[in-house]
């Protein structure tokens, strides 16, 4: 895989890319976990190629820290981290602090939050507590207003519910149950459900919630704790954090060239904010400790990886069962394909929930069609492939749109999977992720 160059800075005057300082001594700032070398079929050489596509991305400078944690045939056999969680930002002077990050520092995942959203919305399915064929004023009766009644809860998982877009101010949101509500009902749909895939990047997850709260009685963060990360044995990958955890968390910074219209008013739309607010509110105490179902989510990429390893096993791990294989594949059948989303303004793959693979074109690279995941703001991504017993993710804390070195970050995915070949079926772990499923992707 050739390399792309970065674009050298020019002395004396201000980045125009808003690019982190890359120290010389790269080893100074990596940090190395817990992994078990040559285990999961793979050599330390795979490995380590792995690796040096990460300390690429890094040396792109956009971000302060990157995270990778590989996981095959249920083993570590990649957990590290490079830069730092705080105190390196393009704008942060030598006199500032700076916090390496190490494979122990957890972040704000943004969009992945969707994916654990998704699976508690389809354990609660298999429960009974809620079908996702249900409408969404059967369990929230104000929500049949402006001709929203025929909306599914199916339509929210699948971002074709029509109603994408959430007006208000993301932190009076995340805050005031009442007014999310209340928002949630009065919103219009702006066509009818089923018609159009249109990426609800906040909206969706705050339906979601919502529902789990009057089926179960209970907020989606203590759902989520005690019937998964509680019984596993996690330490994050819940909805925001206590208090005095958040000073744990790695800040987030703006990088990479400001973007222009059309393109970031595109992003405005999508997000329901300017961008350089989004990542200052994600930085907010008050964000971090509050409960959003589309966006804060707080882990590791160690941990990110093992939730995506219950999944690629078929809704098991370590004894504990979450859900059977069939929820699992009923939540990774194909809802859109090669259709461009109206939000986003690009094709995307989903499931009731998760992001699909491609053949082609796909988040996790080439030929991963039965690959399944999500991706987060900006260059954030976890997922499951089953076909190659993996499970897997990337975290960084700088939030660019459109840099010169972009494919660096679906490079270090494609280097991920190519390392890993399938498996053939007596390795396939417990379960057939594509028993029952037509087609399988393009």
């Amino acid at each position: 895989m050739p390399r792309i160059p970065s674009v050298p800075r020019l002395p004396g005057v201000p980045d125009p890319l808003r690019r982190v300082r890359v120290p010389r001594d790269l080893e100074s700032v990596t940090a190395i976990g817990a992994e078990e070398p040559g285990a999961g079929g793979m050599s330390e050489a795979s490995v380590e190629r792995i690796w040096s596509a990460a300390v690429d991305l890094y040396r792109s400078g956009v971000h302060p820290a990157v995270q990778v944690c590989v996981r095959r045939q249920g083993t570590v056999v990649l957990d590290r981290a490079i830069g730092h969680a705080r105190g390196n930002g393009p704008h942060d002077g030598a006199e500032v602090e700076k916090q390496p990050a190490t494979p122990a520092t957890p972040f704000v995942i943004y969009s992945g939050a969707k994916a654990v959203t998704a699976f508690v919305v389809h354990m609660l399915h298999e429960r009974g507590s809620l079908d996702i064929s249900d409408r969404v004023c059967e369990h929230i009766p104000e929500y049949d207003r402006h001709d929203k009644g025929e909306i599914t809860i199916a339509h929210v998982l699948a971002h074709r519910a029509g109603v994408p877009s959430l007006p208000g101010e993301l932190l009076d949101l995340a805050l005031d149950r009442e007014l999310r509500v209340r928002t949630l009902c009065d919103a219009r749909p702006f066509a009818k459900p089923g018609r159009f895939l249109a990426y609800h990047a906040a909206s969706g997850g705050y339906i979601l919630g919502e529902i789990v709260h009057r089926v179960t009685g209970k907020d989606i963060r203590t759902v989520l704790a005690e019937e998964i990360l509680d019984p596993l044995g996690f330490r994050w990958t819940n909805y925001g954090v206590a208090t005095q955890d958040v000073s744990r968390v790695a800040l987030n910074y703006v990088t990479g060239p400001p973007t222009a219209p059309p393109f970031s008013q595109l992003l405005s739309r999508g997000l329901g904010l300017p961008f350089d607010e989004v990542v200052e509110a994600s930085n907010d105490e008050r964000l971090l400790t509050a409960i959003v179902p589309s966006a804060n989510v707080v882990t590791t990429a160690n941990e990110l990886a093992r939730f995506y390893e219950i999944f690629r096993r078929g809704g098991e791990l370590d004894g504990v069962r979450v859900m059977r294989p069939e929820t699992v594949r009923n939540a990774i059948t194909e809802q859109s394909r090669l259709q461009v989303d109206l939000s986003l303004g690009f094709p995307t793959r989903f499931g009731y929930g998760p992001m699909l693979g491609r053949r082609m074109l796909s988040l996790y690279g080439r030929d991963t069609q039965h690959a399944f995941g999500h991706l987060g703001f900006t260059n954030m991504l976890a997922w499951a492939d089953p076909e190659r017993a993996l499970a897997c993710a990337v975290m960084t804390n700088g939030k660019p749109t459109l840099y010169p070195e972009l494919p660096r970050f679906y490079g270090l995915m494609q280097r991920i999977t190519s390392e890993a070949p399938k498996v053939d079926g007596s390795e396939m772990a417990v379960w057939d992720p594509l028993a029952g499923r037509p087609g399988g992707g393009e």
